[in-house]
């Protein structure tokens, strides 16, 4: 009959004046002689506890098993069970005998001014801002040129002038990888990165491709295009939308164009989640 609620402890003689006594000079403390054999003290017991995480700490609720606290039922002449009293500023206001309903149970703790309290809302966890990439390339190389043979830090900074549409000077870095970073995860989304970024050097702008498709929906180019503009310009759902209809549309469109450029997009997407709801959407379409 125990709880795991903050506001219900198993009270014993050695801590009853500390626990009890004391703390009720602080907070109302009701106190519940129980016993396991006890039926009534069964359905009193949780309605108590339930009262006592209702309240929130309005009082605390202190269990004593009589069977296992002899000397302190004696102490309180505990005669029957369940018994409860009403612990308040070291003091037994009040009490009572057997198991009463819910209501009688609240009409008892208003009787005593005994109120629930307001929980305490949890602060809202800081979300931190986003890095600006621009701040983030000049952090990177200065970090590059206090350790110029830390190879992971060039690519941090690859991928950092890539966001900033600085697409040379990362492709110089990426060729400059060893072997062993060459096909670090990170740099597959580096490359997939340039990819889309040299697909785009001499594209139209998104509402041209956009009237394109209008005009002719069966123009993969366009749709392309617009998939691989839409995805760098950081709208992964509607950019994969378009390569989804490529690959709907002409699976083998120049050589399976449509599943390559899908599993690019999934390397640079970086919502592990979103990812995963498009590789199975793709799944559909080709098994």
């Amino acid at each position: 009959m125990t709880s795991a609620s903050p506001h219900v402890f198993d009270a014993s003689l050695p801590e009853f004046e500390q626990t009890v006594l004391l703390k009720s000079k602080e907070v109302p403390v009701l106190v519940d002689f129980w016993a396991p054999w006890c039926g009534p003290c069964k359905t009193l017991g949780p309605l108590l506890e339930k009262l006592a995480a209702e309240f929130n700490g309005g009082f605390l609720l202190a269990k004593v098993d009589v069977d296992e606290q002899k000397e302190l039922a004696g102490y309180f002449q505990i005669k029957s069970v369940p018994t409860v009293m009403l612990v308040k500023d070291g003091q037994i206001v009040d009490g009572f005998p057997g198991a009463l309903p819910e209501g009688q149970l609240r009409e008892f703790l208003t009787h005593h001014g005994v109120q629930a309290l307001a929980a305490v809302e949890e602060p809202a966890p800081e979300v931190e801002a986003p890095l600006d990439p621009h701040e983030e390339v000049v952090r990177l190389r200065a970090a590059v040129l206090a350790e110029p043979d830390k190879d992971e830090t060039k690519l941090d900074l690859a991928l950092a002038l890539l966001k900033t549409g600085t697409v040379g000077e990362a492709e110089t870095l990426l060729d400059a990888l060893p072997a062993n970073l060459a096909q670090d995860d990170r740099a597959l989304r580096a490359r997939a990165r340039l990819g889309f970024a040299a697909l785009l050097a001499d594209a139209p702008p998104a509402p041209v491709l956009e009237q394109a498709i209008a005009a002719d929906p069966a123009d993969l180019r366009a749709r392309h295009l617009l998939g691989a503009r839409l995805i760098v310009e950081g709208s992964a759902a509607a950019g994969m939308d378009q390569f989804l209809e490529m690959l709907r549309r002409d699976r083998a469109y120049q050589d399976g164009l449509p599943r390559k450029v899908l599993i690019d997009a999934f390397r640079i997407v970086e919502d592990e989640d979103l990812v995963g709801s498009y590789r199975r959407k793709m799944a559909s379409l080709i098994f």
